[in-house]
């Protein structure tokens, strides 16, 4: 929207008017709404038509052309950028969760594990493993290098099944 004075008009949906301004100011204002509105149509957000495009303001929440789109429930399986599957609603914090219960949580693992380490240091070291997001096969190798012996993935998967038993048997007190 050019003027004869080459000067741009900018449009303030609120007052429904156009306000002439400078190149500069232009295109300050439109750049970052041309990029949400382009962001928006990319994800199927946005279905505003070509010849209303001057009218966006980058208020897409207010907008009569927005559409859901592309949108992701909060329990969707997604990918982390190491591999491993997690969901959003996992990431969220537990509004009933408090400090206290997580330093009690805290305390009982590490006595646990100091327990476990007397007893048993490969069911540790298994327990540690598990702990950092190893699979079976790396679980295996890792025991074959620090502690030698016949560690094949069978092994390393019954050796786990047998520490979890232990700790949720001494934990539940069963």
């Amino acid at each position: 929207m050019q003027t004869q004075d080459n000067q741009r008009k900018i449009y303030i949906r609120n007052t429904k008017q156009w306000v002439p301004v400078t190149e500069d100011v232009y295109l300050a204002y439109y750049r970052p709404i041309w990029r949400l509105q382009k962001e928006a149509q990319k994800n199927g957000q946005c279905v505003c038509p070509k010849s209303k495009l001057w009218a966006c303001n980058g208020d897409c929440a207010t907008c009569e052309y927005r559409a859901a789109g592309n949108t992701i429930s909060l329990d969707a399986p997604m990918e982390n950028p190491t591999g491993e599957e997690f969901c959003l609603l996992d990431t969220l914090e537990d509004p009933d969760g408090s400090f206290a219960d997580v330093l009690v949580d805290r305390l009982l693992l590490k006595q646990l594990l100091d327990e476990l380490a007397e007893r048993d240091p490969e069911g540790k070291r298994i327990c540690e493993l598990i702990m950092e997001g190893s699979s079976k096969t790396e679980i295996a190798d890792t025991l074959q290098r620090e502690f030698g012996g016949g560690w094949y993935k069978s092994k390393a998967v019954y050796r786990e099944k047998q520490v979890l038993d232990q700790l949720r048997k001494r934990i539940l007190g069963l």
